[in-house]
């Protein structure tokens, strides 16, 4: 059990080595694309898989084509709400240096819909194996058997909770990674300013609500 322990922990952290690495490198999303990678490296076995069902007569050329559609409906749900964004109107204020006159343009702040990214879930998903891994190293009584029984994945129990902390995770990690605080500020030194907005707290206030509005969006789309 020790070494099983210790060996995940290594793993986890060469890994998220390996993503940050990716990442430095201006490649993409480093953990986003190794996890990416292991998907597509399951897909010739799943189509394997259902070839065999289709030669065997398990599986219907029509739940095929039903599961590719949906497939394609999922994938197509994914990057419209992945490319969503609330795009927040930002108004220069014009100031002149000697004889040039600087300023004035307006532009837009983009808040995604889904800032947190695919965090929340892989997050949620390790708090839920807690349960389970100390009802495996524990013996048995009441709160080891209740865990064997309602804490498994599939679960209505289960799935409840796993839709909370993916919602828990999404206000948590977005807030870490975007500070509308200090969005606010900056906005302010550079002159900018939303239109109808005070600058400085009436703008964090501003964002902060958009922000909680969008992340409940994106909680909701990442459980679904």
């Amino acid at each position: 059990q020790v070494m099983t322990v210790i060996s995940l922990t290594a793993g986890t952290a060469f890994v998220m080595w390996l993503g940050e690495q990716i990442t430095e490198k201006g490649v993409g999303n480093g953990i986003s694309l190794i996890i990416f990678a292991g998907i597509v490296a399951g897909l010739p076995k799943i189509v394997g898989d259902t070839y065999s069902q289709y030669a065997s007569q398990e599986m219907d050329l029509f739940r095929i084509l039903l599961l590719a559609a949906v497939c394609l409906a999922i994938v197509a749900g994914v990057v419209f709400m992945e490319q969503g964004a609330r795009q927040i109107p930002v108004q220069y204020a014009k100031r002149q240096v000697g004889r040039k006159v600087y300023g004035g343009q307006a532009s837009n702040l983009p808040i995604r819909v889904n800032t947190a990214g695919v965090i929340p879930a892989i997050f949620a998903s390790s708090m839920l194996q807690f349960p389970t891994t100390f009802a495996a190293f524990s013996r048995e009584n009441a709160v080891s058997l209740f865990i064997q029984d309602f804490f498994l994945p599939g679960n209505w129990l289960w799935n409840s909770v796993y839709i909370l902390l993916i919602i828990f995770f999404a206000f948590f990690y977005t807030s870490i990674t975007f500070k509308a605080d200090d969005v606010a500020e900056n906005l302010k030194k550079h002159g900018g300013f939303i239109p109808g907005i005070r600058p400085g707290a009436r703008t964090a206030e501003y964002l902060h609500k958009v922000l909680n509005r969008l992340t409940l969006t994106g909680g909701i789309y990442l459980a679904a």
